[in-house]
């Protein structure tokens, strides 16, 4: 049986191509991120969707899942939600600073717009908390039929998922403190009720009154700790990024990950079933080590399709000192936010983050190298002839070089949205500049047209004398002569970028806090001539391989 994506519904959408062979390294994610999760008056789970823009309803028991707010709608960012007395849903738009109120008819309005980076929420009777995740964050309750929010307390060490206890008081998490707090409805003083509790990232309360805090780390640790005695009881799960939970009739509990998405249903003992696969958020920059690894940057984490030859450390256990072996056929490596571009170089690999960081990463001794800070928006990356890295930097419109001393100069400015960056035997850099729909060389700093009229060209990679670019408006890759200037289209229909027949308003960006990530559809050259596409509209890397003719080479 055929499951649709989140990029086509039918199920059956393939990439055609007469000269090369495309396989799928991994299946489809249908989640496309999942965030705060709850169940709903009719019984379904409601996931907020952060990096997709959407909300959509799982049903717990066949997993099917339904887009109930879609990307086009007011909600650009949300990251938690919570239903009223009155079947209402109430969401955290995290980066653009609102809470809205979608009432049963479907229909939206605005509760607030005075929040920054709301995250946390939750309903008790008619009442509406929401809390912040930044630090000295507040937590307020707020009035959907008007006035201004009260706040009940600061200071929190950035807020998340909370819920109210057996108690009658709400319960929060200080993610960067480790810490669980609580405090009464009607305000007061706060009161500390746990502390170095590993990454809270959301508290829940199962049917029984034990309060339940999951860990946003690497290997998916959930703590239960009983109110009465103190007793803390803890499972190490292997779901990379959980970030929030939610408990049906029968006391069964289901998860989200904000870093692979997906809802998953676990046991007390930390064992796990899926509801909803998880798999890869994006993926955006993909990149291939000399040993036939494919490692992909997946905003939250880089991971690795398993089956691309990617073993890590084997550790699938998920105890934060290897490799972790998700569902769907996916390695999490490490949990690197907002990565966005990767390549590989002799046994290390250079990220870009949205950040605005280059970092260096070694896989097997997990350390991380900060290259150069404070860029806008560094996409694409290379490792040039001389050892020295370029990058695309797309917010800044330039080509940087960063050296071994990590000196940062310009190789070309004024562009109009480079986007990715490679480099011909030659030694010639040439970029993709999506917005121009060019692929240029750089010829001393001046930007040369190699070809033009393109309808976004993102990934690029040269392969002997061609160089191939991965044309996001149309999907489709194109190849390019290098000696002749002709181009052909080599393959059509890749599923990348928004699924068809979408829109996605432009985010607000926050300073230090990157939105849902830029589209960015990579593109890598394998040590045996075959291409790697980032099909980040469906969360999959496609292996494109070379159809052999009577007249090719062996």
């Amino acid at each position: 049986m055929r499951r649709p994506s989140r990029f086509d519904d039918t199920g059956h959408w393939h990439t055609t191509s007469e000269r090369w062979d495309t396989t799928r390294l991994n299946p489809p994610n249908r989640l496309w991120g999942s965030n705060g999760v709850t169940f709903g008056p009719d019984g379904r789970l409601y996931v907020a969707q952060f990096i997709a823009g959407q909300i959509s309803a799982v049903d717990p028991v066949s997993g099917d899942v339904d887009v109930v707010v879609p990307l086009d709608s007011p909600v650009q960012a949300p990251d938690d939600l919570a239903f009223g007395a009155d079947g209402s849903m109430y969401i955290t738009d995290l980066t653009p600073g609102r809470v809205w109120r979608r009432d049963p008819a479907g229909e939206f309005t605005l509760v607030s717009d005075t929040v920054k980076l709301p995250n946390g929420i939750t309903c008790v009777g008619d009442r509406l908390f929401v809390n912040e995740m930044r630090s000295n964050g507040r937590l307020m309750e707020m009035f959907p039929g008007g006035g201004d929010p009260v706040v009940l307390t600061d200071g929190l060490a950035w807020g998340n998922a909370m819920q109210l206890g057996p108690d009658g008081l709400l319960y929060y998490p200080h993610m960067i403190a480790n810490e669980v707090w609580r405090i009464s409805p009607d305000g007061g003083v706060p009161e500390l009720v746990a502390k170095d509790v590993d990454d809270p990232v959301a508290v829940r309360f199962d049917r029984g009154g034990v309060l339940v805090v999951l860990s946003r780390g690497v290997a998916g640790i959930v703590t239960r700790i009983d109110l009465r005695t103190g007793a803390r009881s803890v499972v190490v799960s292997g779901v990379a990024g959980l970030d929030n939970a939610a408990f049906d009739d029968e006391n069964r509990m289901f998860v989200s990950s904000y870093a692979s998405g997906g809802v998953t249903e676990m046991h007390t003992d930390g064992r796990i079933r899926e509801i909803v696969p998880r798999g890869l958020d994006g993926p955006f920059g993909v990149t291939v080590d000399l040993g036939g690894t494919v490692y992909a940057a997946d905003h939250y984490r880089l991971a690795s399709p398993e089956g691309s030859g990617a073993g890590g450390n084997g550790d699938a256990s998920g105890n934060g000192h290897g490799d972790v072996n998700e569902s769907g056929g996916i390695i999490t490596h490490g949990l690197l936010h907002f990565v966005h571009g990767v390549t590989a170089d002799d046994g290390v690999l250079h990220l870009t983050s949205q950040l605005g960081d280059v970092r260096t990463y070694d896989p097997v001794r997990k350390t991380t190298r900060v290259r150069a800070t404070g860029l806008s928006e560094p996409t694409g990356i290379a490792v040039a002839p001389d050892g020295s890295l370029v990058v695309a930097e797309t917010g800044g419109g330039r080509i940087l070089r960063i050296d071994e001393t990590g000196t940062v100069t310009a190789l070309a400015s004024g562009l109009a949205h480079p986007v990715d960056v490679a480099f011909d035997g030659e030694q010639r850099c040439y970029v993709s500049d999506d917005r121009l729909g060019a692929v240029l060389r750089l010829d001393d700093g001046e930007a040369v047209t190699v070809a033009d009229g393109l309808g976004a060209p993102q990934g690029l990679v040269v392969r002997d004398d061609e160089l191939f670019t991965v044309e996001t408006a149309h999907r489709r890759l194109r190849a390019i002569s290098l000696v002749t200037g002709e181009s052909r289209i080599d393959a059509e229909n890749l599923a990348v970028g928004l699924p068809p027949g979408t829109t996605r308003p432009a985010h607000h960006p926050v300073p230090g806090v990157p939105g849902p990530p830029s589209q960015f559809a990579g593109l890598a050259l394998g040590p045996d001539g075959s291409l790697f596409v980032s099909a980040n509209g469906e969360g999959s890397v496609l292996r494109l391989s070379r159809q052999h003719t009577d007249g090719d080479a062996a």
